[in-house]
């Protein structure tokens, strides 16, 4: 009684004040709820000491989107929750967290939700609560147009309702739409955000619902996902060979469409398909007139069903949005069905993947619509485009696919899309949007799929795995940076540092060199002694051994040496600088080199050839005959004793002893080789057959 007279007179103090400046520093749209629960009767009985009066306010929301007392959802999580979720240090934001995915999960089978003012404003409040949830939260000193949210709560509530984000694109989705607002995003954009998904959806429905493809996508039940080159000012080229068509690019949820234009309609639609393994190639390419690549506005397609590649050109007078928009989400389709394949999802679990994708879309597109929003790059906002770039991003597509193939038993069985505990699944919020993908029948709802990838108080597996790949792929691109600044211009410089970086090398080289050919006779003999008696007990592998813990003590004994101080730069003496003709006259040079070792190359191939085919008899008599020597050696000589000959005649070749008859017999291999005959070669020319159609 001691605590509902507190709380009584506590609401009576927020009415008698009006304003709730103490609250809120200037009227908002809180305060009249605030009056509201003042003056109501079961406002002592629904107040949570626990929270901050704005988690309460969201919990009576939220219980009146329920229909159930706030004091009985408290009991219901009291009887759902683990300890570890009750405990009191995180009790005000789990109780939070359960009472919003309840009344969510509810929220988004309305239909036209995302356009209900009302609900946009609940989700973002939410946000709020969250950030400030316990009785001991500091206040809220903003009105309702300067009152903003960070990352973190984005990241927890905004993925509750999948068509809003989900957990591996929310930090990158919540950077674009916080990238005017100083890292804190405002309830301005937010709700222009959501906007821009209804229409998105009421676009891509419009389009679902279309005679569009209509006989060859009702076999697999497909659909409409985006459409492009309707507008005679914005076409889409299809360059297939030499040919260039017009015409109208469509892409569904299994593949991609190219309608040729004719003079009054369009021809028959062309299928490049993207949901089979087929080996698909799909890139950035450029384009330009008779075959020459000045533009980079087109996309590259190839399979093996195709006897040449298709590109296709999305024109426009400035950048390359347009293509980098049509690559990131023909991509996105791609690449679930590759994952969908890889891991053998079928049924409801396929459905849901497909889902996610389609999602992902839709944000994409509602970005696009937010005019006020500078170039982004797509792929980071489409979760399987992300994963196939971020390090470890296989790894979070295995743990998406062990989740849909091993739902846990309570999760499938006790908990479904409404239960508190759990936010709602993609597959189910695509039903409530009206899009019924893929062929399972069952509503997800039925078919015990339909929990989400967020657990009230809980960090999923999904989310430690996007976490630690967004972690790797922070180390990723500082170390690029370091990569990019290293970077040198000109053939002369990059040798210039490629000789300095590979000075120990050469100089492990020269001493080879030298014991090689016996320059310090005293240093040889003590070479091949040592190596000997290494090879002759068998200790070559604990030889080598012995070199890689030598260099792993290096540097270890290199760390410990520098404490963390920054290390030295590498010291390059820069060549002198060179005109334009000297340039010009080093890369011709370099250029004739290769074509000399290429030329040798190809000599060498040839003459092994007409060994091969015995063109010159006693060559190939003597060449036989040595094989076989060296195939008998091979059978019955231990490796050892043959690492030890290899070795000896190597290191011995040069040697006082040996350097007159060793020069000899180079001499005789050399008149050998250079006696044999080249197989003969003929070029022909290959006719280029391609006709215009």
């Amino acid at each position: 009684m001691a605590t509902a007279s507190k709380t009584r007179n506590m609401l009576e103090n927020l009415v008698r004040e009006g304003s709730f400046k103490w609250l809120l520093g200037k009227r908002s749209s809180f305060d009249e709820e605030f009056e509201e629960m003042g003056r109501s009767p079961s406002a002592t009985k629904n107040w949570i000491s626990e929270l901050s009066p704005i988690a309460n306010m969201i919990v009576r929301r939220c219980s009146k989107i329920l229909d159930i007392p706030a004091s009985e959802l408290q009991m219901s999580f009291n009887e759902e929750a683990s300890d570890f979720i009750k405990h009191p240090s995180k009790y005000a934001r789990n109780f939070l967290e359960y009472c919003c995915f309840k009344a969510l999960a509810l929220c988004v089978q309305q239909i036209g939700h995302l356009a209900d003012k009302k609900f946009r404003r609940l989700t973002f409040d939410m946000m709020l609560a969250w950030e400030n949830p316990d009785a001991a939260s500091q206040p809220l000193l903003d009105g309702d147009d300067e009152l903003t949210i960070g990352l973190e709560a984005f990241s927890r509530i905004a993925p509750a309702v999948p068509i809003i984000a989900n957990v591996v694109i929310s930090e990158n989705l919540f950077e674009v739409l916080s990238k005017s607002s100083g890292s804190r995003l405002e309830f301005y954009i937010y709700d222009k955000y959501l906007g821009g998904l209804e229409r998105a959806i009421k676009r891509m429905k419009s389009q679902s619902e279309s005679s569009l493809l209509s006989a060859i996508r009702s076999s697999r039940k497909e659909k409409i996902l985006e459409v492009d080159g309707t507008v005679t000012t914005q076409p889409v080229l299809e360059h297939v060979g030499i040919s260039t068509w017009p015409g109208r690019l469509i892409l569904t949820d299994h593949a991609l469409y190219f309608e040729a234009l004719r003079v009054v309609s369009y021809d028959k639609p062309k299928m490049y398909d993207l949901s089979t393994d087929l080996k698909q190639v799909v890139k950035p390419e450029l384009t330009g007139p008779w075959g020459t690549r000045l533009f980079d506005k087109a996309v590259y397609y190839k399979s093996i069903s195709l006897s040449e590649p298709v590109i296709m050109e999305f024109p426009e007078l400035k950048g390359h949005t347009r293509r980098d928009y049509w690559l990131a989400i023909i991509r996105e389709v791609l690449f679930v069905h590759r994952f969908i394949n890889k891991y053998q999802i079928t049924g409801v679990a396929r459905d849901e993947a497909l889902s996610k994708a389609v999602l992902g879309i839709l944000r994409l597109q509602a970005i696009q619509d937010i005019s006020s929003l500078n170039y982004v790059n797509y792929e980071t906002l489409l979760m399987f485009n992300l994963c196939d770039q971020l390090p470890g991003g296989d790894l979070i597509l295995e743990t998406l696919a062990n989740m849909s193939s091993t739902r846990e038993l309570d999760r499938t069985s006790n908990h479904t899309a409404g239960d508190g505990m759990y936010s709602v699944s993609a597959l189910a919020m695509v039903s409530n949007l009206g899009f019924v993908f893929g062929t399972s029948s069952n509503a997800p709802y039925e078919s015990g799929l339909a929990v989400g990838e967020i657990a009230v108080g809980e960090i999923s597996v999904l989310e430690r795995a996007v976490k630690e790949s967004k972690s790797n792929y922070k180390k990723v691109v500082l170390a690029q940076e370091t990569v990019d600044g290293v970077k040198v211009d000109g053939i002369d410089t990059n040798v210039a540092v490629m000789k300095e970086l590979l000075f120990p090398v050469l100089e492990v080289g020269k001493l080879l060199r030298s014991l090689l050919y016996w320059d310090d006779p005293t240093k040889s003999l003590l070479f091949c002694l040592v190596f000997s008696y290494v090879i002759w007990r068998g200790w070559l592998g604990y030889a080598f051994g012995v070199l890689l813990v030598f260099l792993a003590v290096f540097m270890v004994l290199t760390q410990w040496s520098n404490k963390g101080r920054p290390i030295d730069a590498l010291k390059v003496v820069a060549p002198p600088p060179m005109n334009t003709m000297e340039q010009l006259l080093a890369v011709q040079n370099a250029i004739s080199q290769v074509e000399q070792l290429i030329q040798d190359g190809n000599i060498f191939l040839l003459k092994l050839r007409a060994l091969l085919l015995s063109i010159f008899p006693q060559a190939t008599e003597k060449f036989a005959v040595t094989l076989i020597a060296v195939a008998l050696v091979l059978a019955f000589i231990p490796i050892k004793y043959m690492v030890l000959f290899t070795l000896l005649e190597i290191f011995t070749r040069y040697s006082p002893l040996r350097r007159g008859n060793s020069e000899r017999w180079e001499r005789r291999l050399r008149e050998w080789w250079f006696s044999i005959p080249a197989a003969p070669v003929l070029l022909e020319r290959e006719k280029d057959d391609k006709k215009k159609k």
